[in-house]
């Protein structure tokens, strides 16, 4: 049941649903003609009766004239008065009476179904203007079945009439739609299923359509060029993050043993090495520091094992570890209650605070607090700082590795930030920052919403 047999199908269904619709009026219709047709037969046959001279005819001529007009009785009224009539000598008796003058269009096709619907011979009065002469009033009594069998002949004409018209429709349609949007489709459904980034560009070119699927075709075409680029550019990432991993690991042993040098020297008396040793020491720590960055940064992302834990406990021991709260000059301090609980993996969020909290001091600020709230949807963690703002040239592209608008920066603290708040399926945001500080939010789910494994 592919595209094309399914408008193959719908389009002969609606073909056969317009003919059944179509269907409906024109049996009325035929119906109604068929019994006016009976009334001007039997106007016709009752003038016969003009041409005698007593106005009577014989037995065998009555028969004859109703024998042609196909009914039992016939009757004509001018003015109210009977004129002229016509009867067998047995007259059967009426099982209904049909009167014409008063019957709508939804009368009509509940009676057209009506007769389709019996399995017996009725026999009708038929009352109505004649045809002929509007202002007779014919009166004829026919047989039902009659009228019935030339109703179902004409519905099996209409049902054979209508397969065709579906057929060669819906055959002219799904010939048309086949060149039109189904090859088309499938060419395009193929280089979709087929595309592989890793092989080579072998993609056929769009054609000259300007519809909307030449549009797509064009679209596709430059999407898998600018995948097979960015396939490219992640392979020769990966293979440089490999790279970089494995020398920084043996760079970061190497720096250890320059730093434990570098702390001798500081106990040098000489002057000289006393001038030189502090910027040697700085050096080394920037170096330390980037290189352990990027090892961070390179390792893939851990599980998240979230516990439940007292963000204060948290908040303390960052300022601790980080050297923040005894440092001079500036101020860790925070707004919580002593016993706001999150539930989170405390070793990764550690590390995001220690980034944030580090950054803020780093970039000059004096001051920084940490509050948090909780919500239907979980905990929202804000860490604001009073220093001189982010560059408007960084805030594009804060989250993103490498981008610092700090000297000596590594651009990776916020990036692991990011990665670790996503990790729990929360997300990490920059609210404001201006001269007056910055202030970062981190929203995190309800702990049935953190990922077990990221």
């Amino acid at each position: 049941m592919g595209l094309s047999a399914r408008l193959l199908l719908l389009t002969i269904f609606f073909v056969m649903l317009c003919e059944v619709l179509l269907f409906v009026p024109s049996i009325a219709r035929y119906r109604l003609v068929y019994l006016e047709q009976k009334l001007a037969a039997s106007h016709l046959a009752g003038l016969s009766l003009d041409a005698t001279p007593d106005r009577m005819v014989t037995a065998q001529l009555t028969s004859t004239l109703l024998r042609h007009v196909g009914a039992h009785a016939v009757g004509l009224y001018e003015e109210g008065k009977l004129t002229h009539n016509l009867m067998v000598p047995e007259m059967p008796a009426v099982d209904r009476e049909i009167d014409l003058r008063d019957d709508t269009f939804l009368e009509l096709i509940g009676d057209a179904f009506d007769t389709l619907a019996q399995r017996r011979n009725r026999i009708l009065r038929v009352i109505g203007p004649s045809p002929k002469d509007a202002s007779v009033l014919a009166v004829v009594v026919i047989d039902e079945e009659p009228m019935g069998a030339e109703m179902f002949e004409y519905a099996k004409r209409i049902l054979a009439l209508s397969i065709v018209i579906a057929l060669v429709t819906a055959s002219l349609l799904y010939l048309a739609l086949q060149g039109l949007l189904v090859r088309p489709m499938r060419r395009l459904t193929q280089r979709m299923v087929g595309f592989r980034p890793d092989a080579p560009g072998a993609d056929v070119p769009p054609g000259l359509r300007g519809d909307e699927l030449g549009r797509a075709e064009a679209a596709l075409t430059s999407m898998q060029e600018e995948l097979r680029y960015a396939f490219r550019q992640q392979a020769r990432l990966a293979a440089l993050g490999s790279g970089v991993s494995k020398l920084g690991h043996d760079l970061r042993n190497i720096l250890s043993s320059v730093q434990i040098l570098s702390d001798r020297l500081a106990d040098s008396t000489d002057p000289e090495v006393q001038r030189t040793t502090p910027r040697l020491v700085r050096a080394v720590d920037r170096a330390v520091a980037l290189t352990q960055a990027t090892l961070d940064f390179a390792t893939e992302r851990p599980a998240v094992k979230p516990g439940r834990f007292l963000l204060v406990d948290l908040v303390h021991e960052v300022g601790q570890d980080t050297v923040v709260m005894g440092e001079e000059g500036f101020r860790l301090t925070t707004v919580l209650p002593p016993d706001f609980a999150v539930e989170a993996d405390r070793d990764q969020l550690y590390r995001v605070l220690g980034n944030l909290v580090r950054n803020a001091r780093l970039a000059g600020a004096r001051l920084s607090e940490i509050g948090a709230a909780r919500g239907p949807a979980g905990v929202s963690i804000t860490i604001k700082d009073d220093g001189p703002g982010i560059p408007e040239t960084v805030r594009p592209k804060l989250f993103q590795p490498f981008n610092t608008g700090r000297p000596g920066g590594t651009g990776l603290g916020l990036a692991i930030a990011r990665d670790l708040v996503e990790a729990h399926g929360g997300e990490i945001r920059l609210v404001e920052s201006g001269p007056e500080g910055t202030i970062f939010r981190i929203d995190l789910p309800v702990s049935g919403a953190i990922p077990a494994v990221r």
